[in-house]
């Protein structure tokens, strides 16, 4: 397939990232020589990879290529740009650096609108204790038993997998491998290895509870993570658009990937997910209350942006660790352990910024499904994120 000459040094440019830090190509499926060419390299120059950015964004407006390929190509050379600048060592301030990574906006999140979801999940907990407490005895008694776990993990895959299977077609031999990880900052990861293949891992370190394991597969699997990379690279890359066979680190890409992901299981099942949920855990032999935890699901949802806010707390303003994980407990109803593992994640260089995908890429999405006119719009829409290659601006410009 031949590839043209811009997208082309556009794959060697981000490739070319993975030598400053490992990781920052979380997905690669185009000419494997091409990537062991960068590899045998010497290894670049930040500044130099920041310059090499300018350049072809600069050059992009008059490369022959579609408006909407134009427009993603534009704002992930920005993103690069500011990650040269940003591994050169240049300050560059927390919401400028998420601007630019993933061309939004941000700002700390509405302190009403916590303490309003702190009373709905009082009122559906009620009981004795602090809120802090009948939560943590919640999620004590809807941890999944470490043995039961892989079965579980099965279950939902593939219920998830047929319902996706009928409504988004993927290939025929498209599959998941899940495992067990430990000491990781994140609660899943999915590594798409191409050929419409994912390895998912599923962290060992963060308990895993019945509520949150439908959500857990979706996002990385079926409708979320998995079935996009498969269905772009059946469309997209098939069709020559080959910047769409890279996925890296802190890029639009990455909260447009979030956001689809954290809407996968609402989007693929909608209101009453927790009876269905129920149903499966009950084929297990495994209690659960569906409807009490879409009713906690529902009002934990105004506290999205606690975790954005940590992260402006703490490289916005320069707050402490101590105060940063306070904030966590007081406003997030984290425990002291999970609250220590956000801030892990919020304090990774490479994954700093990262918290704002699911905050930002959640409202933006979510905001547009919601304007759907009917369930089959939205369902197309669903579609769209799967297979365009959108960018939050043009879904900004829908809204």
């Amino acid at each position: 397939m031949e590839v043209h000459p811009l997208v082309l040094e556009y794959l060697r440019l981000g490739l070319a990232f993975d030598r400053l830090e490992e990781g920052f190509v979380d997905a690669y499926t185009a000419d494997p020589a091409l990537r062991r060419a960068v590899q045998n390299e010497p290894t670049p120059e930040p500044r130099e990879l920041a310059q090499r950015a300018a350049q072809l964004r600069a050059a992009v407006p008059d490369a022959g290529l579609s408006s909407q390929r134009v427009a993603f190509l534009d704002v992930h050379l920005r993103a690069l740009e500011c990650s040269g600048r940003k591994f050169a060592g240049e300050r560059i301030g927390f919401v400028d650096e998420v601007r630019a990574y993933f061309d939004v906006d941000i700002a700390p999140g509405d302190v009403a609108d916590y303490r309003q979801a702190h009373r709905q999940l009082d009122d559906v907990l009620a009981g004795s204790g602090s809120l802090v407490e009948r939560l943590a005895r919640h999620r004590k008694a809807d941890a999944i038993p470490p043995e039961r776990l892989s079965v579980c993990v099965e279950a939902f895959s593939s219920a998830l997998r047929e319902l996706v299977r009928a409504r988004y077609p993927l290939p025929d031999h498209e599959h998941v491998t899940y495992e067990v990880v430990g000491d990781k900052p994140w609660s899943g990861f999915n590594y798409y290895l191409g050929n419409y293949h994912s390895r998912v891992a599923i962290n060992s370190d963060i308990e895993q509870n019945m509520a949150h394991l439908p959500h857990l597969i979706a996002h990385e699997s079926y409708p979320g993570h998995h079935t996009e990379h498969c269905r772009k690279e059946a469309g997209l890359v098939a069709d020559g658009q080959l910047e769409q066979a890279l996925f890296l680190v802190n890029t639009p890409q990455c909260l447009m990937a979030e956001g689809l992901a954290d809407l996968a299981l609402r989007s693929l099942i909608g209101p009453g997910w927790g009876a269905w949920a129920q149903k499966i855990y009950a084929d297990l032999g495994l209690h659960f209350d569906g409807e009490r935890a879409e009713m906690l699901s529902d009002a934990s949802a105004a506290l999205l942006s606690v975790r954005q806010d940590a992260a402006l707390l703490l490289h916005d303003r320069q707050r402490t660790s101590d105060e940063v994980a306070e904030f966590l407990q007081t406003w997030g109803l984290m425990t002291p352990k999970r609250a220590r593992q956000t801030l892990r994640f919020l304090s990774s260089p490479l994954w700093r910024a990262y918290i704002s995908t699911y905050v930002e890429g959640y409202r933006l999405l979510g905001g547009w499904l919601e304007r759907a006119l009917d369930a089959d719009d939205r369902a197309d829409r669903f579609r769209r994120l799967l297979d365009e290659p959108l960018t939050p601006g043009a879904v900004r410009a829908e809204v």
